[in-house]
């Protein structure tokens, strides 16, 4: 039952970032991650008081920023 958990974990993490995975990713503070989170500008999801960035939506939003 163990294994089962840290699959659906990995699974889960896959297709979401960290706000910690957005400012690496973006080179900017945590802080300025957590305003673009709280932006609306890509899909969040709050579990408890952890945030979790939906991949497919950032990576959409990251490819429009880069056309601009």
């Amino acid at each position: 039952m163990d294994n089962n958990t840290s699959k659906e974990k990995q699974a889960a993490q896959s297709r979401t970032y960290t706000v910690s995975d957005i400012a690496t990713i973006l080179s900017v503070s945590r802080t300025t991650a957590y305003k673009l989170a709280s932006s609306g500008l890509f899909k969040t999801i709050r579990i408890g008081n952890m945030i979790r960035i939906s991949r497919a939506s950032f990576e959409e939003w990251l490819k429009t920023k880069e056309l601009e």
